[in-house]
């Protein structure tokens, strides 16, 4: 049977899957990775995998830089993440031959005015707080680190221990690796969650079949509230809040020769920036793409480019580094991020046995996807969340009046003999 072949119908004809992943970006692409190498049976369901909005992300990895009051344990699991990023990258491009586009180089925290500054310098002090503190760099210490920063820039801040990675090569590596490891890839929406016995029991398709599952995983990202079949008070509370970004390339030297150095160069690390209290990011990939982000737009299921988001944009960046106008302008796409209620992922149990969330990552998907995928192979093996965890499970949001409490699903055993090693591995791992 291939990775693509059509889910069994009502009738059952394939045998279930031990785990059914609903989302194929890069959280629900780990997911099913790391289950699949662990030797269970894994089904993965989206139309579109390596889409949406890891299509259109920048790829920073910045929980140092993205510190932020009341946020001190989202801190603890970014950094977490981080720290898996050199050996789960190197993983990938190992098993796979692709790369990831991972780039351990640091992050640049930049001030454009003197207002900006002082924000810097109480960004500076929240870092300490967080025992993970960025170093603070002089105007001419900025521009020796980035040399095509703007003169007027005031000052900042070095993370060096942030990075980055190309979503859309890292998705792609994710991809290749999981159908590698034998996952079931069918490439339909999951409609509705299919329940037997009061626990979750598989999802049925668009196209009008269904796949049976001992565990279903929902990471659908934004989309994770719509599914159908659920219980009340089931589905995570989350919600799309649309971003525009852009991509801008070297052009072409004379006689289609790529562009001269230092057009193909402009910087070495994600530089962001505060520009008059407004934020920008700017992401360089090695081959001279510069990815600029990004709005943040309450605005429901719109993914429009808009003239305004890319002026301001543009407006913002260009202030900082002026040799973006050299660029071409490649691409504006906007992408949907699932939002939560306090900015932070559902991950754990569902009220309804047998599901598991995966979803609500906002901005933070790619960075939170090696950890993210930890926590669920954890969670699936030991039947216990890691402490580290603990903070981001569905039952810290208000449950309607008569909603279940989460309960272990019906018949549930302990891992199997093939799974114990596992089962371990994991555990010593969140010590």
């Amino acid at each position: 049977m291939s990775s693509q072949d059509t889910a069994a119908g009502p009738a059952g004809a394939a045998r279930p899957a031990d785990v059914l992943v609903i989302g194929g970006g890069v959280v629900g692409l780990a997911i099913a990775w790391r289950a699949a190498q662990r030797g269970l049976a894994v089904t993965l369901a989206d139309p579109a995998p390596a889409g949406g909005a890891t299509h259109a992300a920048a790829g920073m990895l910045t929980p140092v830089a993205e510190a932020a009051y009341a946020e001190r344990e989202l801190f603890a699991l970014g950094s977490a993440s981080l720290d898996r990023y050199p050996a789960f990258a190197a993983e990938l491009t190992g098993l796979t031959g692709a790369p990831t586009g991972f780039a351990p180089t640091g992050t640049l925290q930049v001030a454009y005015d003197g207002d900006d500054l002082a924000v810097l310098a109480e960004q500076h002090r929240l870092q300490e707080s967080f025992g993970r503190a960025a170093t603070r760099l002089t105007a001419r210490e900025c521009r020796a680190a980035e040399p095509m920063l703007d003169p007027a820039v005031r000052g900042g801040l070095l993370a060096a221990g942030d990075g980055s990675v190309d979503p859309r090569l890292l998705a792609t590596a994710l991809l290749a690796a999981a159908e590698l490891a034998g996952v079931r890839l069918i490439r339909e929406r999951a409609t509705a969650v299919i329940t037997a016995a009061g626990a979750a029991a598989g999802a049925a398709l668009a196209g009008g079949t269904s796949v049976a599952a001992r565990w279903v995983v929902l990471a659908a990202g934004w989309q994770s509230a719509a599914i159908g079949g659920l219980p009340p008070g089931t589905a995570p509370p989350v919600r799309p809040v649309k971003g525009q970004i852009l991509r801008l390339r070297p052009r072409p030297g004379p006689a289609g020769r790529g562009s001269p150095e230092p057009r193909a160069g402009l910087l070495s690390r994600t530089v962001r920036g505060l520009v008059r209290g407004s934020s920008v990011y700017l992401v360089p990939r090695s081959d001279g793409e510069i990815v600029v982000g990004a709005t943040q737009e309450e605005l429901g299921a719109d993914t429009t480019v808009t003239a305004g988001g890319v002026w301001e944009l543009l407006r913002d960046a260009r202030l900082l580094v002026p040799g973006i106008t050299e660029l071409e302008l490649a691409e504006a796409v906007a992408g949907l991020r699932p939002g939560t209620p306090d900015n932070a992922p559902v991950l754990g149990p569902a009220a309804l046995p047998g599901l598991v969330l995966a979803t609500g990552h906002f901005r933070g998907g790619v960075l939170l996807a090696p950890v993210t995928a930890d926590v669920n192979t954890h969670y699936r093996a030991t039947q216990r969340l890691p402490d580290r965890a603990a903070p981001y499970t569905p039952q810290r949001f208000p449950r309607p009046a008569g909603t279940p409490a989460p309960r272990q699903r019906p018949g549930s055993q302990p891992p199997r003999a093939g799974q114990r090693s596992a089962a371990a591995e994991g555990a010593r791992k969140w010590k």
